[in-house]
Protein backbone atom coordinates (compact mmCIF):
# COMPACT_ATOMS: atom_id res chain seq x y z
CA UNK A 1 0.00 0.00 0.00
CA UNK A 2 1.01 3.71 -0.82
CA UNK A 3 2.68 5.84 2.07
CA UNK A 4 0.22 8.85 2.71
CA UNK A 5 2.13 10.95 5.03
CA UNK A 6 0.39 14.60 4.62
CA UNK A 7 -0.24 14.50 8.30
CA UNK A 8 3.14 13.71 9.42
CA UNK A 9 4.99 16.22 7.85
CA UNK A 10 5.46 19.45 9.88
CA UNK A 11 7.69 20.75 6.61
CA UNK A 12 9.41 20.15 3.77
CA UNK A 13 11.69 21.60 0.60
CA UNK A 14 11.38 19.90 -2.97
CA UNK A 15 13.94 21.96 -5.46
CA UNK A 16 13.92 21.41 -8.81
CA UNK A 17 16.49 24.01 -9.73
CA UNK A 18 19.04 21.20 -11.21
CA UNK A 19 17.43 19.96 -13.99
CA UNK A 20 16.54 16.28 -14.33
CA UNK A 21 16.64 15.74 -10.49
CA UNK A 22 14.42 16.51 -7.25
CA UNK A 23 16.29 17.32 -3.94
CA UNK A 24 14.40 17.97 -0.94
CA UNK A 25 13.98 16.90 3.09
CA UNK A 26 11.20 16.48 4.45
CA UNK A 27 10.27 16.97 9.01
CA UNK A 28 8.28 14.48 9.87
CA UNK A 29 6.80 14.16 13.44
CA UNK A 30 8.55 11.25 14.90
CA UNK A 31 12.28 11.54 13.17
CA UNK A 32 14.67 13.52 14.64
CA UNK A 33 16.38 13.76 11.49
CA UNK A 34 14.68 15.52 8.36
CA UNK A 35 13.82 12.62 5.72
CA UNK A 36 16.24 13.63 2.34
CA UNK A 37 15.02 13.29 -0.95
CA UNK A 38 17.34 12.20 -4.24
CA UNK A 39 14.42 12.08 -7.14
CA UNK A 40 15.26 11.35 -11.12
CA UNK A 41 13.29 13.29 -13.08
CA UNK A 42 11.55 16.81 -13.03
CA UNK A 43 8.08 18.14 -11.03
CA UNK A 44 4.89 19.52 -13.03
CA UNK A 45 5.51 22.62 -14.96
CA UNK A 46 4.38 24.83 -12.32
CA UNK A 47 7.23 23.33 -9.79
CA UNK A 48 10.09 22.70 -12.56
CA UNK A 49 13.09 24.84 -12.15
CA UNK A 50 11.93 26.39 -8.55
CA UNK A 51 12.33 25.62 -4.93
CA UNK A 52 9.51 24.26 -2.88
CA UNK A 53 9.21 25.34 0.40
CA UNK A 54 6.07 24.27 2.62
CA UNK A 55 4.84 24.14 6.15
CA UNK A 56 1.43 21.97 7.76
CA UNK A 57 -0.47 24.44 9.68
CA UNK A 58 -2.68 21.53 11.46
CA UNK A 59 -1.51 19.03 14.00
CA UNK A 60 0.86 16.56 12.91
CA UNK A 61 0.83 13.41 14.01
CA UNK A 62 4.08 10.37 14.65
CA UNK A 63 4.81 8.13 11.61
CA UNK A 64 4.80 4.52 12.28
CA UNK A 65 7.65 2.61 12.92
CA UNK A 66 7.00 -0.59 11.48
CA UNK A 67 7.86 -0.89 8.32
CA UNK A 68 10.15 1.52 8.61
CA UNK A 69 10.45 4.71 6.46
CA UNK A 70 13.78 4.97 5.15
CA UNK A 71 15.66 8.30 6.18
CA UNK A 72 16.99 8.90 2.57
CA UNK A 73 13.87 8.09 -0.08
CA UNK A 74 15.63 7.35 -3.33
CA UNK A 75 13.65 6.74 -6.71
CA UNK A 76 11.48 7.94 -9.86
CA UNK A 77 9.56 10.89 -9.20
CA UNK A 78 5.70 10.79 -10.42
CA UNK A 79 3.11 13.53 -10.16
CA UNK A 80 4.86 17.05 -8.23
CA UNK A 81 2.85 19.51 -8.90
CA UNK A 82 1.25 22.34 -6.52
CA UNK A 83 -2.06 22.95 -8.83
CA UNK A 84 -3.29 19.80 -8.41
CA UNK A 85 -7.05 20.34 -8.53
CA UNK A 86 -9.26 18.65 -5.49
CA UNK A 87 -12.34 19.00 -4.01
CA UNK A 88 -12.64 19.76 -0.97
CA UNK A 89 -15.68 20.50 2.14
CA UNK A 90 -16.55 24.25 2.65
CA UNK A 91 -17.76 23.39 5.98
CA UNK A 92 -16.11 21.88 8.69
CA UNK A 93 -15.08 17.80 8.78
CA UNK A 94 -17.02 16.92 11.13
CA UNK A 95 -19.98 18.32 9.90
CA UNK A 96 -19.61 16.78 6.46
CA UNK A 97 -19.27 13.57 7.69
CA UNK A 98 -22.31 13.62 9.84
CA UNK A 99 -24.37 15.09 6.47
CA UNK A 100 -22.52 12.01 4.34
CA UNK A 101 -24.13 10.19 7.44
CA UNK A 102 -27.56 11.14 6.69
CA UNK A 103 -27.50 10.50 3.03
CA UNK A 104 -26.87 14.29 2.47
CA UNK A 105 -23.83 15.44 0.15
CA UNK A 106 -21.92 18.30 1.82
CA UNK A 107 -21.06 21.61 -0.08
CA UNK A 108 -17.76 21.35 -1.99
CA UNK A 109 -15.39 23.63 -4.22
CA UNK A 110 -12.54 23.40 -5.96
CA UNK A 111 -9.04 23.54 -4.67
CA UNK A 112 -5.58 23.80 -5.36
CA UNK A 113 -4.26 20.99 -3.76
CA UNK A 114 0.26 20.35 -3.29
CA UNK A 115 0.59 16.61 -4.80
CA UNK A 116 3.69 14.78 -4.34
CA UNK A 117 4.44 11.79 -5.48
CA UNK A 118 7.29 9.38 -5.90
CA UNK A 119 8.14 5.70 -6.32
CA UNK A 120 11.15 4.73 -3.38
CA UNK A 121 13.66 2.38 -4.17
CA UNK A 122 12.59 1.14 -0.49
CA UNK A 123 9.10 2.13 0.85
CA UNK A 124 7.09 1.79 -2.89
CA UNK A 125 4.76 4.76 -3.90
CA UNK A 126 4.38 7.59 -1.45
CA UNK A 127 2.29 10.81 -1.54
CA UNK A 128 1.49 13.93 0.00
CA UNK A 129 -1.66 15.33 -0.93
CA UNK A 130 -3.13 18.67 0.74
CA UNK A 131 -4.74 21.79 0.07
CA UNK A 132 -3.86 23.58 3.42
CA UNK A 133 -0.64 23.64 3.43
CA UNK A 134 1.74 26.94 3.25
CA UNK A 135 3.88 26.74 0.06
CA UNK A 136 6.57 29.06 -0.98
CA UNK A 137 7.61 29.03 -4.83
CA UNK A 138 10.91 30.27 -6.18
CA UNK A 139 10.70 32.39 -9.40
CA UNK A 140 12.06 29.09 -11.99
CA UNK A 141 15.42 28.67 -13.37
CA UNK A 142 14.54 27.09 -16.26
CA UNK A 143 11.51 26.07 -17.60
CA UNK A 144 9.98 22.68 -19.10
CA UNK A 145 10.24 22.74 -23.28
CA UNK A 146 7.24 20.84 -25.08
CA UNK A 147 9.57 17.75 -25.51
CA UNK A 148 10.65 17.91 -21.69
CA UNK A 149 7.23 17.85 -20.71
CA UNK A 150 6.22 14.94 -22.96
CA UNK A 151 9.14 13.08 -21.31
CA UNK A 152 8.15 13.88 -17.38
CA UNK A 153 4.83 12.85 -18.20
CA UNK A 154 6.06 9.98 -19.27
CA UNK A 155 8.97 9.37 -16.72
CA UNK A 156 5.80 9.64 -13.97
CA UNK A 157 3.58 6.76 -15.80
CA UNK A 158 6.71 4.60 -15.97
CA UNK A 159 6.99 4.71 -11.99
CA UNK A 160 3.29 4.35 -11.45
CA UNK A 161 3.82 1.08 -13.81
CA UNK A 162 6.84 -0.56 -12.00
CA UNK A 163 4.32 0.32 -8.94
CA UNK A 164 1.67 -1.57 -10.31
CA UNK A 165 3.72 -4.29 -11.40
CA UNK A 166 4.65 -4.78 -8.10
CA UNK A 167 1.19 -4.99 -7.05
CA UNK A 168 0.36 -7.02 -10.10
CA UNK A 169 3.67 -9.30 -8.74
CA UNK A 170 1.85 -9.96 -5.43
CA UNK A 171 -0.97 -10.92 -6.68
CA UNK A 172 0.61 -13.60 -8.77
CA UNK A 173 2.36 -14.89 -6.20
CA UNK A 174 -0.51 -15.64 -4.24
CA UNK A 175 -2.48 -16.99 -7.52
CA UNK A 176 0.31 -19.91 -7.84
CA UNK A 177 -1.03 -23.09 -7.00
CA UNK A 178 -4.46 -21.69 -6.37
CA UNK A 179 -6.83 -25.37 -6.43
CA UNK A 180 -10.03 -25.57 -9.20
CA UNK A 181 -12.60 -24.12 -7.55
CA UNK A 182 -14.41 -27.49 -8.68
CA UNK A 183 -12.18 -29.82 -6.42
CA UNK A 184 -12.41 -29.90 -2.38
CA UNK A 185 -10.64 -27.63 -1.03
CA UNK A 186 -8.83 -27.51 2.63
CA UNK A 187 -7.89 -25.35 4.97
CA UNK A 188 -4.49 -24.63 3.41
CA UNK A 189 -6.20 -23.95 -0.18
CA UNK A 190 -8.55 -21.06 1.66
CA UNK A 191 -5.74 -19.44 3.44
CA UNK A 192 -4.00 -19.12 0.11
CA UNK A 193 -7.50 -18.09 -1.43
CA UNK A 194 -7.79 -15.37 0.94
CA UNK A 195 -4.25 -13.97 0.71
CA UNK A 196 -5.15 -13.87 -2.86
CA UNK A 197 -8.25 -11.62 -2.13
CA UNK A 198 -6.20 -9.29 0.47
CA UNK A 199 -3.43 -8.89 -2.62
CA UNK A 200 -6.46 -8.05 -4.69
CA UNK A 201 -7.95 -5.63 -2.56
CA UNK A 202 -4.47 -3.62 -2.42
CA UNK A 203 -4.53 -3.15 -6.23
CA UNK A 204 -7.86 -2.35 -6.58
CA UNK A 205 -7.49 0.16 -3.19
CA UNK A 206 -4.20 1.94 -4.88
CA UNK A 207 -6.19 2.14 -8.38
CA UNK A 208 -8.71 3.96 -6.78
CA UNK A 209 -6.71 6.44 -4.43
CA UNK A 210 -5.06 7.06 -8.15
CA UNK A 211 -8.10 7.34 -9.83
CA UNK A 212 -10.37 8.56 -8.08
CA UNK A 213 -14.52 7.61 -8.50
CA UNK A 214 -15.52 9.09 -11.81
CA UNK A 215 -16.95 7.13 -14.77
CA UNK A 216 -14.06 7.22 -16.76
CA UNK A 217 -11.82 6.60 -13.47
CA UNK A 218 -14.23 3.33 -12.68
CA UNK A 219 -13.50 1.92 -16.67
CA UNK A 220 -9.65 2.79 -15.87
CA UNK A 221 -9.82 0.57 -12.86
CA UNK A 222 -11.81 -2.09 -13.93
CA UNK A 223 -9.03 -2.51 -17.29
CA UNK A 224 -6.46 -2.57 -14.81
CA UNK A 225 -8.06 -4.90 -12.53
CA UNK A 226 -8.36 -7.46 -15.58
CA UNK A 227 -12.61 -6.73 -15.33
CA UNK A 228 -12.78 -5.62 -18.99
CA UNK A 229 -12.30 -8.34 -21.87
CA UNK A 230 -13.97 -8.17 -25.62
CA UNK A 231 -16.80 -10.25 -25.52
CA UNK A 232 -18.71 -12.31 -27.88
CA UNK A 233 -22.63 -10.68 -28.87
CA UNK A 234 -23.32 -14.10 -26.72
CA UNK A 235 -20.88 -13.88 -24.45
CA UNK A 236 -22.50 -9.95 -23.49
CA UNK A 237 -26.20 -11.43 -23.37
CA UNK A 238 -25.16 -14.04 -20.96
CA UNK A 239 -23.58 -12.13 -18.43
CA UNK A 240 -26.32 -9.45 -18.20
CA UNK A 241 -28.52 -12.27 -17.79
CA UNK A 242 -26.27 -13.64 -14.80
CA UNK A 243 -25.84 -10.05 -13.54
CA UNK A 244 -30.18 -9.96 -13.62
CA UNK A 245 -30.37 -12.82 -12.29
CA UNK A 246 -27.64 -11.95 -9.08
CA UNK A 247 -29.98 -8.60 -8.64
CA UNK A 248 -33.21 -10.09 -8.11
CA UNK A 249 -31.40 -12.86 -6.15
CA UNK A 250 -30.09 -9.90 -3.70
CA UNK A 251 -33.81 -8.18 -4.06
CA UNK A 252 -35.31 -11.23 -2.77
CA UNK A 253 -33.06 -11.75 0.00
CA UNK A 254 -33.37 -8.16 1.40
CA UNK A 255 -37.20 -8.49 1.63
CA UNK A 256 -36.93 -11.77 3.48
CA UNK A 257 -36.63 -11.44 7.62
CA UNK A 258 -33.55 -12.60 8.91
CA UNK A 259 -33.61 -16.42 10.00
CA UNK A 260 -34.01 -17.52 13.58
CA UNK A 261 -31.02 -18.73 14.97
CA UNK A 262 -31.45 -22.83 16.42
CA UNK A 263 -32.89 -21.72 20.58
CA UNK A 264 -31.07 -25.03 21.70
CA UNK A 265 -27.95 -22.87 20.25
CA UNK A 266 -28.22 -20.02 22.48
CA UNK A 267 -24.69 -19.58 24.62
CA UNK A 268 -22.77 -21.99 22.06
CA UNK A 269 -23.39 -20.74 18.94
CA UNK A 270 -25.25 -17.00 19.50
CA UNK A 271 -25.75 -14.82 22.12
CA UNK A 272 -28.10 -11.36 22.33
CA UNK A 273 -26.16 -8.24 22.95
CA UNK A 274 -28.15 -5.22 25.24
CA UNK A 275 -29.79 -3.97 22.13
CA UNK A 276 -30.99 -7.00 20.61
CA UNK A 277 -28.15 -7.93 18.34
CA UNK A 278 -26.96 -11.34 17.55
CA UNK A 279 -23.32 -12.60 18.06
CA UNK A 280 -21.06 -15.30 18.02
CA UNK A 281 -20.10 -15.68 22.03
CA UNK A 282 -16.47 -15.65 21.51
CA UNK A 283 -16.53 -12.61 18.79
CA UNK A 284 -18.72 -10.68 21.57
CA UNK A 285 -16.29 -11.33 24.45
CA UNK A 286 -13.21 -10.59 22.32
CA UNK A 287 -15.14 -7.18 21.12
CA UNK A 288 -16.64 -6.27 24.36
CA UNK A 289 -12.94 -6.50 26.19
CA UNK A 290 -11.09 -4.57 24.01
CA UNK A 291 -13.02 -1.88 23.99
CA UNK A 292 -13.14 -1.91 28.05
CA UNK A 293 -10.04 -1.64 27.54
CA UNK A 294 -9.57 0.71 25.23
CA UNK A 295 -11.78 2.97 27.64
CA UNK A 296 -9.13 2.63 30.11
CA UNK A 297 -6.46 3.79 27.75
CA UNK A 298 -8.80 6.63 27.06
CA UNK A 299 -9.27 7.44 30.76
CA UNK A 300 -5.34 7.32 31.25
CA UNK A 301 -4.70 10.00 28.65
CA UNK A 302 -3.49 7.65 26.44
CA UNK A 303 -5.63 7.45 23.58
CA UNK A 304 -3.64 9.19 21.43
CA UNK A 305 0.12 7.62 22.51
CA UNK A 306 2.70 7.16 20.10
CA UNK A 307 3.60 3.99 21.16
CA UNK A 308 3.74 2.19 18.95
CA UNK A 309 3.59 -1.56 20.70
CA UNK A 310 0.54 0.36 22.95
CA UNK A 311 -1.03 1.00 19.20
CA UNK A 312 -0.39 -2.52 18.00
CA UNK A 313 -1.79 -4.05 21.34
CA UNK A 314 -4.99 -2.57 21.14
CA UNK A 315 -5.28 -2.00 17.63
CA UNK A 316 -4.74 -5.85 16.74
CA UNK A 317 -6.74 -7.31 19.54
CA UNK A 318 -10.08 -4.43 18.32
CA UNK A 319 -9.07 -6.11 14.36
CA UNK A 320 -9.29 -9.50 16.15
CA UNK A 321 -12.78 -9.03 17.14
CA UNK A 322 -13.67 -7.98 13.61
CA UNK A 323 -11.83 -11.18 12.15
CA UNK A 324 -14.01 -13.32 14.71
CA UNK A 325 -17.22 -11.49 13.15
CA UNK A 326 -16.45 -12.48 9.48
CA UNK A 327 -15.44 -15.98 10.55
CA UNK A 328 -18.70 -16.85 13.07
CA UNK A 329 -21.16 -14.00 12.03
CA UNK A 330 -22.76 -16.63 9.20
CA UNK A 331 -22.83 -19.19 11.73
CA UNK A 332 -24.33 -16.72 15.15
CA UNK A 333 -26.84 -15.51 12.64
CA UNK A 334 -27.74 -19.34 11.26
CA UNK A 335 -27.43 -18.28 7.57
CA UNK A 336 -26.19 -21.72 6.85
CA UNK A 337 -22.77 -23.21 7.99
CA UNK A 338 -19.94 -21.94 5.52
CA UNK A 339 -17.36 -24.91 4.23
CA UNK A 340 -15.83 -25.76 7.93
CA UNK A 341 -12.13 -25.80 5.93
CA UNK A 342 -12.92 -22.14 5.10
CA UNK A 343 -13.81 -21.40 9.10
CA UNK A 344 -10.99 -22.45 10.17
CA UNK A 345 -9.11 -20.30 7.58
CA UNK A 346 -10.54 -17.47 9.03
CA UNK A 347 -10.31 -18.31 12.14
CA UNK A 348 -6.69 -18.82 11.50
CA UNK A 349 -6.59 -14.77 10.39
CA UNK A 350 -7.81 -14.04 13.82
CA UNK A 351 -5.49 -15.79 15.51
CA UNK A 352 -2.89 -14.07 14.07
CA UNK A 353 -3.94 -10.79 15.07
CA UNK A 354 -4.49 -11.85 18.67
CA UNK A 355 -1.00 -12.81 18.56
CA UNK A 356 -0.18 -9.42 17.44
CA UNK A 357 -1.80 -8.04 20.12
CA UNK A 358 0.00 -10.24 22.32
CA UNK A 359 3.41 -9.21 21.44
CA UNK A 360 2.02 -5.43 21.61
CA UNK A 361 1.07 -6.14 25.40
CA UNK A 362 4.31 -7.78 26.34
CA UNK A 363 6.44 -4.90 24.75
CA UNK A 364 4.00 -2.56 26.61
CA UNK A 365 4.14 -3.98 29.86
CA UNK A 366 7.74 -3.08 31.31
CA UNK A 367 7.73 0.81 30.23
CA UNK A 368 4.64 1.22 32.86
CA UNK A 369 2.01 2.92 30.68
CA UNK A 370 -0.48 0.43 32.18
CA UNK A 371 -1.42 -0.39 35.56
CA UNK A 372 -0.30 -3.79 36.26
CA UNK A 373 -3.74 -4.56 37.09
CA UNK A 374 -4.79 -3.84 33.60
CA UNK A 375 -1.61 -5.35 32.16
CA UNK A 376 -2.49 -8.52 34.01
CA UNK A 377 -6.41 -8.73 33.17
CA UNK A 378 -5.60 -8.09 29.27
CA UNK A 379 -3.04 -10.85 29.24
CA UNK A 380 -5.48 -13.36 31.31
CA UNK A 381 -8.41 -12.41 28.62
CA UNK A 382 -5.92 -12.13 25.28
CA UNK A 383 -4.72 -16.13 26.52
CA UNK A 384 -8.51 -17.08 27.14
CA UNK A 385 -9.99 -15.78 23.79
CA UNK A 386 -6.97 -17.60 22.49
CA UNK A 387 -7.94 -21.34 23.94
CA UNK A 388 -11.82 -20.07 22.59
CA UNK A 389 -10.42 -20.14 19.17
CA UNK A 390 -8.06 -23.35 19.23
CA UNK A 391 -10.61 -24.92 20.46
CA UNK A 392 -13.31 -23.31 17.43
CA UNK A 393 -10.82 -24.58 15.26
CA UNK A 394 -10.52 -28.24 16.46
CA UNK A 395 -14.30 -28.73 16.61
CA UNK A 396 -14.46 -27.32 12.96
CA UNK A 397 -11.31 -29.32 11.75
CA UNK A 398 -13.38 -32.08 13.00
CA UNK A 399 -16.52 -31.65 11.09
Amino acid sequence: MAWRIQDNVIRGEIDNRLKGCVRGKLWLHGHDEPVELDLAGNAGPDLAGCLLTFKNPAKTFSMRKKPAFNPIQRGKIGNLSASQKVRVFTIPDAEAFAMIDRGEKPPERVANALYLEWFSEGNGRVVIESADYELTISAPEWRLTAAEEKQRARDAEAGWEMFSKQLNDALEKQKRGQKDPEAEWNEHDYEKFLKESDARTDKYLELQEKYGDSPEAEEKIAREMGWLKEQTPEEAEEESRRIEEMNRACEKALNEPPPEPEPHREGIDWIRDKHGHIHHPLQHRCTESSMKVWKQVDKLGLKNSEDDDLQEFIGEWLTTGAKLAGALGGIAEDRGTADPAFTVACLKRALDHLHKSQAGLEAVAPKKLLPEKVIAGARKELFEIREGILKLMDEFRGR
